[in-house]
């Protein structure tokens, strides 16, 4: 469809744009000085098991929503600016959240998620105006104000679902990957010693190979976060440290000990045989893993 091409070409021209850049670093430097340590894990959902931004932006969203269906059915005018008020409240953590989120992406992604902030930034703003015309008994203009509120966090949210759904910010990067259903070496045992991290293949998926209480333990290498390579960061008190973002997952069964990770390492299983390490997937892979094409 036309409308859907433009739509591409637009967001395609976002990723392009440079000149987002230096504003977004700014931007970034100054979350990431807030975002740090148990603030971090609380916002990025690392507790939860997943991103938790999805989770708030329901309620600003809802609110807003709410009080535009009183506004255009001439209902109750105290409840709709107090809806208002609760949407832009609400909106505060909500995009910290996803600031939070956004501090680890780069390039086209950093680009569209900056334009994304922009637009939600805009309507809070919006929105804040508009809850203090209706206080000032400026009813129609509070409407107005809104209206055009809601239209913008439309098109914000329009964005967000393209960060989403077609970049996969925020999606586990090890979500359509499998180990094998059968055995598979994937390195000798003698290239696996107790203080350094390996990586090995396992019918094209990368293996992070590690000893743990004299025994070898093998994780997703690929960073179910942003996709780093496991076997470049560092290992400690039985765990290991992503090389990019500092995750910290535990190498007995991929844990998320520390954020900004949310989603833990799929962990397969080990055997040793004639001195060559072997792996094979632990656990029967989800449909869309196995039957892409929904039949």
């Amino acid at each position: 469809m036309q409308i859907t091409a433009a739509l591409e070409r637009l967001v395609e021209s976002i990723e392009r744009a440079k000149f987002l850049d230096k504003p977004a670093d700014v931007v970034a430097a100054a979350v990431s000085k807030v975002s740090k340590g148990k603030v971090e894990d609380l916002a990025s959902g690392t507790p939860l098991g997943h991103p938790v931004h999805p989770l708030l932006v329901v309620i600003p969203i809802g609110s807003w929503t709410s009080a535009l269906y009183l506004d255009v059915t001439l209902g109750d005018r105290r409840a709709a600016r107090r809806l208002i008020g609760l949407g832009v409240l609400t909106a505060i953590p909500a995009a910290f959240t996803g600031a939070n989120d956004w501090v680890t992406t780069v390039e086209g992604e950093r680009r569209v998620g900056f334009a994304h902030a922009l637009l939600n930034d805009a309507a809070i703003g919006l929105y804040g105006a508009s809850w203090l015309s209706r206080r000032r008994g400026r009813h129609l203009r509070g409407v107005g104000l809104s209206l055009v509120g809601a239209t913008v966090l439309g098109a914000a949210g329009w964005l967000g679902g393209h960060l989403a759904y077609a970049l996969g910010v925020g999606v586990d990067t090890t979500a359509f990957q499998q180990f094998p259903e059968d055995w598979t070496d994937v390195a000798e045992e003698s290239a696996i010693s107790g203080s350094e991290l390996t990586e090995g293949d396992a019918g094209g998926v990368r293996v992070l190979l590690a000893r743990l209480g004299g025994q070898i333990v093998a994780l997703a290498d690929r960073c179910t976060h942003r996709g780093a390579p496991l076997h470049e960061g560092t290992v400690a008190d039985g765990c290991v440290t992503c090389p990019w973002h500092q995750s910290v997952f535990a190498l007995a069964d991929g844990a998320v000990v520390s954020g900004p990770a949310s989603r833990p390492q799929p962990v397969a299983e080990v055997r040793v045989v004639d001195g060559h390490v072997q792996v094979r997937r632990s656990n029967e892979p989800r449909s869309l893993r196995t039957n892409p094409h929904g039949h």
